[in-house]
């Protein structure tokens, strides 16, 4: 049973090569707490890992199906994406953003994953003085792993002390110098689940285009903030994004978690013309490309998986399309994750836990996909060790980029009754072990 001893917890991270817990990555986590509850021999909670915990869409798996035995997996998709991919794209955007982005800036990727990697190495590339990736943190460690491994330098700051107005001489301070070439930052947030406000968009894209920066917006939680109903499409009210705020970004939409379709990897990243049709020397000389874009699908993604899988471009379109039409209400469908953190807040905060990031301006942040908690004085690393030797698994703010004291709890996992119970169970023991010091 849980909590197992520090003795077998040591072990236990001996066995899974883990030497530094805090700097261990979200799958080394996953693969720790399977070897803590054989130990245990008791369910280990997992709130460190951000698989989708809802079915996938029937209308992509429907799609998709039909197209392979159409006899698709036959043939090489076009690298720069199927146009049906293309043209539902552009609907989804307008349908759902109330924006004009034209179908030939969408481009299809192996996930975001794959669309944040080749767009950060495009963007290394497209001015010789700019080398550095700006990062609004926290957010996903595997993001700032792929520029460590692109060998692009890197700034960042954590957005918890610079909300609103503070926001603006922040990036000052940090793009004056000129060697930024992109800012990147995921909206809802990953690990937060904060969102920025109109105004610190604005500020963004203002200081974006001031300093001729490319800005990265991951959207892979799309529609997520359930303070507003943003489920009906072409009618207000719209998600917020950069894109209202300048031309020189890019937003990455992935199909994993608005359509639960994360096993078929597949993402748009979509360009406005602006970036798309900008023709820099540099791409020129290295790829024989001048155009942003040119280069993107024909230099980088070609060498990269020459494109991206032929069905699952078939399984997302036929996703967006019918969110587009009003037959997939995808927003409604994701509410669930905010039941399940609604829950799981309840837990924390009854075993004396706090949230560490509250608020979106004066508005208390929306219960979601994630949530990020504190102990009063426990550090991060010490904390997720704690939790971990009594069965809760998650990762520490420090890994995401945070300054902040506490964990990262992701409730995608917590399906049914029993893992509640468990979670109160671990939590309470948790608890009830630090009074008694």
């Amino acid at each position: 049973m849980f909590p197992i001893d520090r003795t077998n917890f040591d072990r236990a991270m001996a066995d899974c090569g883990i030497m530094d817990l805090g700097a261990a990555t979200i799958r080394q986590i996953v693969g720790l707490a399977n070897r803590l509850a054989e130990v245990a021999d008791d369910d280990c909670v997992h709130l460190e890992m951000g698989n989708p915990g809802l079915p996938a869409s029937e209308v992509g798996i429907n799609a998709e199906c039909e197209a392979l035995r159409r006899g698709i997996a036959n043939q090489y998709p076009a690298v720069g994406g199927l146009p049906a991919l293309k043209y539902a794209g552009e609907k989804f955007l307008k349908a759902f953003e109330n924006l004009d982005m034209p179908a030939r800036c969408l481009v299809p990727t192996v996930g975001s994953m794959q669309g944040c990697f080749t767009t950060l190495l495009l963007l290394g590339q497209r001015l010789k003085e700019r080398d550095t990736i700006l990062f609004i943190n926290p957010g996903f460690p595997a993001q700032h792993h792929q520029a460590k491994i692109l060998g692009l330098k890197e700034i960042s700051f954590d957005i918890y002390d610079y909300r609103g107005a503070a926001l603006e001489q922040k990036l000052e301070e940090c793009l004056a110098g000129g060697r930024v070439t992109a800012i990147l930052y995921s909206n809802p947030n990953n690990p937060a689940w904060t969102n920025l406000t109109e105004e610190e968009l604005e500020i963004i894209g203002r200081m974006a285009d001031k300093h001729d920066v490319i800005v990265i917006e991951d959207q892979a939680y799309f529609g997520m903030d359930f303070r507003t109903d943003f489920s009906h499409p072409f009618e207000a009210p719209y998600p917020a994004t950069v894109a209202r705020y300048t031309r020189n970004c890019i937003l990455l939409l992935s199909g994993s978690k608005i359509f639960s379709y994360a096993g078929q990897r597949i993402a748009l990243v979509c360009m406005t013309p602006e970036v798309y049709d900008r023709h820099y020397e540099a791409l020129a000389d290295f790829y024989g490309m001048p155009s942003f874009g040119d280069a993107y699908i024909y230099g980088v993604l070609y060498a990269c998986s020459s494109g991206t899988a032929h069905s699952a471009q078939y399984a997302m379109a036929a996703m967006l399309d019918a969110a587009a039409d009003g037959m997939l209400d995808f927003v409604g469908t994701s509410r669930d994750y905010g039941r399940r953190a609604h829950r799981a807040r309840e837990a924390f905060e009854e075993s004396g836990f706090h949230l560490v990031y509250a608020r979106d301006g004066e508005a208390p942040i929306s219960d979601g996909f994630f949530f990020t908690a504190g102990f009063p004085g426990m550090d991060s690393v010490t904390l997720q060790r704690e939790l971990l030797r009594h069965g809760v698994a998650t990762i520490s703010l420090p890994s995401t980029g945070s300054l902040q004291d506490g964990v990262r709890v992701c409730v995608s996992m917590l399906t049914a009754d029993s893992d509640f119970e468990n979670l109160r169970r671990h939590l309470k023991a948790f608890a009830d072990e630090q009074r008694q010091g």
